[in-house]
């Protein structure tokens, strides 16, 4: 599976962007979808989820009520809306893949990144 994220940028605290992952290669919908970000000298972290089916979906308590995570399994994409967003949630974000219904799977592939820079 092959994963193209897009749709970074810059924008001012309070904005909003949309960002979007295109995957091919795969059959989509057997796949889980995930948005994680890095900062520079710090760790990757999760920022949301979503299962196959588009049924279940959980964030990360940083984001939660601010982004949501949505997926077309016709158009094999996913989207992270993020609005309301602050200068601390600057970061590459990077999509990512999973097994769906698979307890334990881990993501097996990611995408390149895209930057997020968000001013204050």
């Amino acid at each position: 599976v092959q994963l193209q994220a897009s749709g970074g940028g810059l924008v001012q605290a309070g904005g909003s962007l949309r960002l979007s992952c295109a995957a091919s290669g795969g059959t989509f919908n057997n796949y889980d979808m995930g948005w994680f970000r890095q900062v520079p000298g710090k760790e990757r972290e999760f920022v949301a989820v979503i299962s196959w089916s588009g049924g279940r979906s959980s964030y990360a308590d940083s984001v939660k009520g601010r982004f949501t995570i949505s997926r077309d399994n016709v158009k094999n994409t996913v989207h992270l809306q993020m609005n309301s967003l602050k200068p601390e949630d600057t970061a590459v974000y990077f999509c990512a893949a999973r097994p769906g219904g698979v307890l334990g799977a881990k993501y097996d592939y990611w995408g390149q990144g895209t930057q997020v820079t968000v001013s204050s």
